[in-house]
């Protein structure tokens, strides 16, 4: 087994961390326990439902939409700066 230690200087960043980790099924430990701000939570569910999102498509449980459609949808998301 390998163990690796990571300092998290942005805290806001540790639960898409953890989200990874626990995508990849690592175990892990957190020495502090971060509050996220709004900011943060909103980016952490963005990744929770785009990891949902995948594991969906991998067990073909949805269809991906064609690629026009996705670039079209990304474009506007930017464009409204979310």
């Amino acid at each position: 087994m390998t163990t690796l230690t990571v300092n998290v200087d942005n805290e806001k960043d540790l639960p898409v961390l953890k989200e990874i980790l626990n995508r990849f099924g690592l175990k892990y430990k957190v020495d502090k326990q971060a509050e996220l701000n709004e900011e943060g939570e909103v980016l952490y569910k963005r990744f929770k439902k785009t990891f949902k999102e995948i594991k969906d498509w991998e067990a073909g449980k949805v269809k991906l939409q064609p690629a026009k459609e996705a670039l079209a949808e990304i474009e506007a998301e930017l464009n409204n700066g979310v």
